[in-house]
């Protein structure tokens, strides 16, 4: 946002240097990113004074002059009519550009070198008269810089304005701030209007079809202006903010738009349609040519200003040709109205477009300023366009704003700030822009913050007012004092860091993949038809078609991982991921949830040495290391099938997980043709668990066992059965009718070979017998386990291995 100094000293006087003033308004928050010299462009013209003039040797209209300017006596060739000897004129040095951007440059003009060119006012782009030069005072010295002589020098003040603040995107805004921060007063520009044309309502009207996203309209009308430059005041307001200067009509709304800050359009009246406004929403397929020549294709929630057949502007952010200010316009509509911030910005970053009305729209403009900005335009346009006022404005306002009222406390505010601010120190500074405070008890006081302050809607934000007005310095430096303690960790997070911890001790290595995976993972996987990880979640904007859905398994992105890892000739690979994996539940409920266990496990068992070989991992390292965490983390129950196994695990080598009668998850060795899928080396291991389901069995609290008292007796069970007989089948046979005594059962081994026939299996099982209350002898252990023996035996159809 740039800011004429000149301009804004018109509003509060205040005689402070332009460092002083934008280290001020830095310090309350309006940052000033830069202080700028504005010259209106006259940068190289300086005040000339001609001691003598000859006529030119070769053209009898042209004249050499002897101009002193700054640095001596200069020739140069002019062919104005009115140039005479003594005469106080304009001298554009060498290098100096004119307003229609010619640049000048010494030269041979006829056959006589000219050191600059003496301007006209139209040259300069301080006037219209081009015939003649411009003759200044005479009591201006030579050499002097023109603007300052003309005192059209400035500075400009480039303030980084943050979008909570769209109150100081204008002059007015700026002034409130620099008188509050000064202790100054400060004023409106006054408004005094004649209104001498007929009644408004005679002449337009205005309609509003969406008051949702124009919630105020108002216009007025001016007749018989006419249209012509803007005077220099005017024009050098414009320029210096960075705003090039149009005819005094469309200058006027600009103007305006920079003092108070409401943007402004004025309408060719008669080119509207039936001479009114629409404002409504745009229809299906519309398309509008905005002034710059653009033709825009529109969306139905677009806000328009239409007349009576068709569309005129695109309501906050830019005219049409159809409707736009020409030499011609004789009279004019003034529209000043207020719209919905966020349509104002959907509307222009769909089309691309960002206007200063655009810009200021979008961070919202004071809904009760718009009459305001509304008479001050007209005020200009009669005084700049010797125009007409129809009598009255239009305004219509179908829901008045409401400003609720904020209560401070000074206690709270000082306890907040750290300061020790009276009551009365804090109303000041309140009212020192405009806020309206009233005092309810000893400590309370009730704000009323005005339209123009959107962003006052707690007291909180009352308490920063007071500390930037008061000055960030009057504010003590303390360092704060609190008691840190860290917060409990909950359950889960305890027991999901163990088993990281626990896994780790067995040489895998943590991994944090995607959530994000290819919706092809699960047809990799070889998923059946009614496996529930085919429930995937799209997401609504992807980065990439490898990453569009939401991973239902830690599986793909396991040998992912493991593909990169054997790409760079890292085959020996122990890795574990717990992490969520997402369940869709359809378009409208949240997916569900899950934290799953992976592990992967591929290589060699121990890196290879001069005294053993190198042993490749297999089925049984991966099942020890889950065996291992589940005796770790207190699971009891724990059961391994070789039914219903994944089908992206090679059948002879992989188990399904069971916790009683649930499964938990898989194990194995993956399939070969998944392996190729995945361009992967095997043999690799892989693990999936529901960890939440793992969690929900873990021992947290382990309970003390005291030592045994009486020694334990050991014996052994061998016994050859068919090889269709599972290992855990009779593992579960034996536990659940556990012999008298005994206190663990274990399978320490399994054959198949010589001495066995074809097609059967020999097992051989310890168990360990105690009692808690005295020494077992030989014989009462023989008897009970003889006695088991020929149970299972039976039950089985087995044999004792001899």
């Amino acid at each position: 946002m740039l800011i004429s100094l000149k301009w804004l000293r018109s509003l509060v006087s205040c005689d402070a240097s332009p460092d002083e003033i934008a280290h001020r308004l830095t310090m309350a928050g309006l940052e000033v990113e830069a202080i700028e010299p504005f010259r209106f462009g006259l940068e190289r013209v300086v005040v000339g004074s001609i001691q003598s003039i000859k006529q030119h040797p070769a053209v009898e209209h042209l004249q050499v002059c002897k101009v002193q300017g700054s640095g001596g006596s200069l020739d140069v060739v002019c062919g104005a009519p009115n140039v005479v000897e003594g005469q106080i004129v304009p001298l554009a040095l060498d290098g100096a550009c004119l307003a229609d951007g010619a640049e000048i440059s010494s030269a041979e003009i006829h056959g006589v070198f000219s050191q600059g060119m003496l301007c006209s006012e139209k040259e300069l782009g301080l006037g219209e008269d081009a015939s003649n030069i411009m003759v200044l005072d005479s009591n201006l010295s030579p050499g002097t810089p023109l603007a300052e002589a003309l005192e059209l020098e400035d500075d400009v003040l480039d303030i980084g304005i943050t979008p909570n603040r769209a109150d100081c995107l204008s002059l007015v805004g700026i002034a409130r701030e620099v008188a509050a921060l000064f202790g100054l007063p400060w004023s409106l520009p006054p408004i005094n209007l004649k209104e001498t044309g007929p009644a408004v309502e005679t002449l337009t009207s205005v309609t509003i079809e969406d008051p949702d996203l124009c919630p105020r309209y108002a216009a007025r009308v001016v007749q018989n202006v006419t249209i012509k430059t803007s005077p220099l005041w005017l024009r050098q307001r414009l320029e210096a903010q960075g705003i090039r200067a149009i005819n005094n009509i469309v200058d006027v709304t600009n103007y305006v738009m920079l003092e108070l800050g409401q943007p402004l359009h004025a309408f060719d009246y008669h080119r509207l349609d039936g001479n009114r406004i629409v404002v409504r929403r745009a229809r299906p397929n519309e398309t509008f040519v905005t002034l710059d020549g653009q033709k825009h294709q529109l969306q139905r929630n677009m806000l328009l200003i239409c007349d009576a057949s068709h569309c005129v502007a695109l309501a906050g952010i830019m005219g049409g040709l159809d409707s736009v200010i020409t030499p011609d316009t004789n009279t004019v509509l003034i529209e000043s109205a207020h719209f919905q911030p966020t349509g104002t910005r959907r509307t222009a970053k769909t089309l691309g477009m960002s206007t200063e009305s655009s810009y200021r729209f979008e961070r919202r403009v004071d809904p009760e300023g718009v009459l305001t900005a509304l008479d001050r335009a007209a005020q200009l346009m009669v005084e700049l366009g010797d125009g007409e006022l129809a009598a009255g404005y239009i305004d219509v306002y179908p829901v008045p704003f409401r400003q609720e009222s904020i209560q401070l406390h000074g206690s709270r505010t000082n306890r907040f700030l750290g300061t020790d601010f009276t009551r009365e120190e804090i109303c000041k500074y309140l009212e020192s822009i405009q806020l309206k405070v009233r005092t309810a008890k000893e400590d309370l006081l009730v704000v009323d913050p005005p339209s123009f302050r959107a962003d006052l809607s707690r007291e909180v934000d009352l308490m920063e007012e007071v500390a930037r007005l008061a000055g960030y310095d009057r504010i003590p430096s303390a360092s704060p004092m609190a008691r840190l303690a860290s917060a409990k960790p909950a359950q889960d997070q305890v027991i999901r860091q163990q088993t990281k911890e626990l896994l780790a001790a067995h040489g895998f290595c943590e991994i944090i993949s995607y959530s994000f995976i290819s919706p092809q993972a699960v047809e990799l996987l070889r998923l059946e038809e009614d496996d529930r990880r085919r429930r995937l979640l799209p997401l609504r904007n992807p980065l990439s078609e490898e990453q569009a859905v939401m991973r239902s398994s830690l599986v793909p992105g396991m040998l992912e991982t493991a593909v990169r890892n054997q790409r760079q000739n890292n085959f020996n690979l122990r890795l574990v991921e717990i992490s969520k994996v997402f369940f869709s539940r359809g378009d409208e409920e949240l997916p569900e949830e899950r934290f799953n266990l992976c592990g992967l496990l591929s290589g060699t068992r121990r890196p290879a040495g001069w005294n053993e070989p190198a042993q490749s991992v297999d089925f049984f390292d991966i099942k020890g290391a889950l065996e291992a965490l589940f005796q770790d983390l207190g699971v009891a129950d724990i059961r391994w099938a070789n039914t219903d196994l994944a089908p992206y695990l090679k059948p002879a080598a992989a188990a399904r997980v069971l916790l009683a009668d649930t499964c938990l998850g898989d194990l194995g060795e993956v399939h070969p043709r998944v392996l190729e899928d995945f361009d992967l080396k095997g043999p690799i291991y892989v693990f999936d668990i529901d960890f939440d389901l793992l969690m929900e069995k873990t021992v947290s609290l382990k309970k003390f066992k005291p030592l045994p008292r009486f020694p334990s007796v050991n014996r052994d069970l061998a016994i050859v059965v068919s090889g269709s007989v599972a290992a855990q089948d009779l593992l579960d046979y034996l536990e659940q009718h556990r012999p008298q005594y005994a206190e663990s059962i274990t399978i320490f081994d399994q054959y198949q070979g010589k001495q066995i026939e074809k097609d059967n299996t020999s097992l051989a099982f310890r168990l360990t017998y105690r009692s808690g209350e005295r020494s077992l002898t030989d014989l009462e252990v023989n008897e009970i386990h003889t006695a088991f023996s020929q149970k299972v035996i039976a039950a089985f159809q087995a044999e004792i291995r001899s």
